[in-house]
């Protein structure tokens, strides 16, 4: 986390592309290619103006009636100069519906009008194909002339992701290909001394005609190019380019074609990174990408991921299209929410996120029967800044989206978590909250995150160092809440995988020891017996600048959850003595929760003076995650819950900004209501959190709160913020923002599990 030089939002950016943990690179609603996060975990601000499509018109005889770049973005810089953006940007609109968009371009004035349809393989459940560094730009051109038009459509590239020197030092060479579907061309290069071929390729059909450019100088004035294009309407010659050095190069691709009047022409562009092999800074392990599974890690799987890309994105847009028109089709559901159930998945490919073959852990091999062998190792950033894999606090609100959609990635990360119970790492550090000195990580302690890809993740797991993180109070039972989770979730999936599925009451048996083991330990912090842990008067949980002391609604409320959920397993697995020792703390915590913590509007913060006129908008946290594992009102009344959602939706929503900008953190109720400004997060709003309280409201029928309250965040961030495919972590209430591109906001697909489960009890 660099404070110092903390990130701003850009407002710029469209849909990213690339399938999940891959790589991925981010494009402008505007036109650009930005944002690379092609260097695991590490982004890369950059905007590469070499990147670009470029239309040129011509008439039935030839003669050239326009040409421009199909963006409308400024340059920043004067390379390319002879490259020109000729279009109004009031005749183009773009939408964005992740993991897809439509950029349409009105030319009437030159006879054509341009869609361009992008394509990333995010298919829920489909693993193979959701693994592949690619993206698919199918364009239509119709021509509204009442004469033909000669159309040419080039779509340029040059090697690296924009950092100048990183560039100049990947040794770039080009060649063109052929294969049986497609012509192309590539650039093979390094990027931080990792592999990296980037592969431009067209579909061949009758009707279109696709020429190369091996080489031009993307920092050159691009003239050649340029007036090639604008005569020719296609690539006639070698580009000699007088500076060229080769340090950097740009490629080029173009098709050309003739589009009757009143008729249409379909091109279709591939643009695949080959990236097989990838190491972190301390290079302790070469690991291959998942999709390397399947297409090989020897770096020449371009032109096969190419045409594989060009066979199955028909198929892939069907499946995309009939997984979100359940959600599109559903007239009760906003507008709004149609768009941010979506959009705010972009997180699960562009989070820094990593999809690595798996066949062991901590030097153990894993056994046959494990899912990692199948699936892999999946991980995720907390934030863009945030630069921790799989924070496992803020993983816990996130999961829904990978539990539900891909929920092999979720099991594969779990069996992680499980491996890393048992870690040690004895080497000592000072905390920056306090200055004390503990261990990295503990034995027998579900850690904070897996490591830091600047250093060696998986590994080195805990580099978050502002608190010791051993004895945070939420991190054990945020596990065992996520096994039964992921348990019901097993139990009730519908689709089957071909290779290997696992059953859910062995995956319950696979993770009990380690469960066992973590309440065990976490017991030891009910010090009075009560049934209930206790805070320390430390930020020690997710909350990590908000003091809670003694037993808290958050932490003692997810304790009582995860008691629940261990007494449940321990009856599914047949185990009495452990189901009796785990209910008879359970209700004998049930009793203090109530009598401690419930002052009959809502449960209080803790049990201290200072906070007793606190309302927590996640209060609720462990009956949310109650529901969503498919119970009732085990624990929390349902009296209370509606209570405490009426109180916070009065307070927490409605008096922060008229309810227009989500749940504020912390809000003081009494005489001198005012949001809690006891520390910089008790006056924030964090988007997972507001998503989360939605969807609690939904469960409990409150769906005109639940809307508003989610709706007034969303509505907020996108289109006053601008802030899109970048979902901040935080708002406060003066357009400023905390941690860009966040984890936390995937918690907005609760609500979806939420609002489904509602349907089917209707239905019942």
């Amino acid at each position: 986390m660099d404070y110092f030089n903390a990130e701003e939002g850009k407002q710029i950016y469209g849909a990213p592309i690339g399938g999940i943990g891959c790589g991925t690179i981010g494009r402008g609603f505007s036109g650009e290619f930005c944002r690379f996060q092609l260097r695991p975990g590490m982004y890369e601000y950059n905007t590469v103006f070499a990147n670009q499509f470029i239309v040129t018109v011509k008439d039935g005889n030839n003669k050239t009636l326009f040409q421009s770049l199909l963006s409308s973005y400024l340059r920043s810089n004067k390379d390319l100069i002879a490259w020109k953006s000729n279009i109004n940007p009031e005749d183009c609109n773009y939408t964005g519906l992740y993991p897809r968009s439509w950029t349409e371009i009105d030319l009437s004035k030159y006879g054509i009008k341009l869609i361009c349809r992008q394509i990333s393989p995010v298919i829920p459940h489909n693993y193979k194909d959701s693994s592949l560094p690619c993206a698919i730009f199918s364009w239509t051109c119709e021509n509204v002339a009442e004469t033909d038009r000669k159309v040419s459509l080039t779509f340029t590239f040059k090697n690296g992701t924009g950092s100048k020197k990183q560039d100049r030092a990947g040794n770039p060479t080009t060649k063109d290909f052929e294969t049986n579907l497609t012509k192309g061309v590539a650039i093979k290069q390094t990027i931080t001394d990792m592999d990296c071929t980037y592969n431009l390729a067209s579909l061949k059909k009758p009707g279109v005609n696709i020429t190369c450019c091996k080489q031009f100088d993307p920092k050159g004035e691009g003239v050649s190019l340029w007036e090639d294009l604008l005569k020719n309407g296609r690539f006639t010659k070698e580009i000699a380019d007088e500076n060229l050095k080769k340090s950097e190069v740009g490629v080029g691709l173009c098709v050309d074609f003739l589009v009757k009047p009143r008729h249409q022409q379909e091109v279709e562009f591939a643009l695949v990174w080959d990236m097989p092999k990838v190491h972190f800074p301390k290079k302790l392990n070469t690991y291959h990408r998942f999709y390397s599974k399947y297409f090989g890690a020897d770096g020449n799987a371009g032109p096969k991921i190419c045409d594989y890309a060009m066979e199955n994105f028909p198929q892939w847009e069907k499946e995309i299209f009939q997984w979100q028109d359940q959600v599109l089709s559903e007239r009760d559901l906003p507008d709004w929410y149609k768009s941010a159930i979506f959009n705010e998945l972009y997180y699960i490919s562009d989070g820094g996120s990593i999809w690595l073959t798996c066949d062991s852990t901590f030097g153990e091999s894993l056994k046959n029967d494990d899912p990692r062998l199948h699936y892999g190792r999946f991980a995720y950033l907390e934030g863009h800044e945030y630069r921790m894999y799989n924070t496992y606090d803020v993983h816990f609100y996130a999961s829904h989206a990978l539990a539900n959609l891909f929920p092999y990635l979720q099991i594969s990360i779990q069996y992680d978590f499980k491996d890393s119970i048992y870690a040690q790492i004895d080497k000592r550090r000072k905390s920056l909250y306090d200055g004390k000195k503990t261990a990295r990580k503990d034995r027998i302690s579900v850690p904070h995150d897996l490591g830091d890809p600047e250093e060696e993740p998986f590994t080195l797991i805990n580099c978050y160092n502002i608190h010791n993180v051993n004895d945070w109070k939420d991190l054990n039972t945020k596990f065992l809440l996520q096994v039964y989770r992921d348990f019901h979730v097993l139990k009730n999936l519908k689709s089957q995988q071909p290779s290997f599925n696992l059953e859910p009451k062995k995956y319950l048996h696979d993770l009990y020891e380690v469960c066992k083991t973590v309440i065990n330990k976490t017991e030891c912090w009910d010090t009075d017996k009560d049934g209930l842990i206790e805070n320390s008067k430390c930020p020690d949980q997710t909350y990590d600048s908000w003091v809670m002391s003694g037993p808290s609604a958050y932490c003692a409320g997810l304790w009582l959850a995860a008691l629940h959920c261990m007494y449940e397993i321990s009856v599914i697995l047949e185990k009495p003595e452990d189901a009796s020792k785990y209910k008879d703390i359970l209700d004998k915590g049930k009793r203090s929760f109530d009598e401690k913590l419930w002052n009959g509007k809502f449960y209080r913060f803790d049990t201290s003076d200072d906070c007793k006129h606190t309302v927590m908008s996640d209060q609720l946290c462990g009956h949310w995650y109650m529901k969503l594992c498919g119970f009732s009102y085990e624990v929390f009344p349902k009296e209370n819950v509606r209570t405490a959602l009426k109180t916070i939706f009065n307070n927490n929503v409605k008096k922060f900004k008229n309810g227009t900008m989500g749940a504020v953190n912390g809000f003081r109720i009494g005489e001198n209501s005012r949001v809690d400004k006891i520390t910089i997060q008790s006056e924030e709003v964090w988007t997972g959190v507001t998503y989360a309280l939605a969807a609690t409201m939904i469960h409990e029928g409150m769906l005109d709160e639940a809307f508003m309250t989610a709706g007034g965040l969303y509505n907020y961030i996108s289109s006053q913020l601008g802030m899109n495919y970048e979902t901040p972590e935080a708002i406060y209430s003066e357009k400023t923002y905390r941690a860009i591109g966040y984890m936390r906001p995937l918690a907005i697909w609760s609500m979806q599990v939420a609002w489904e489960n509602m349907k089917r009890s209707e239905k019942i």
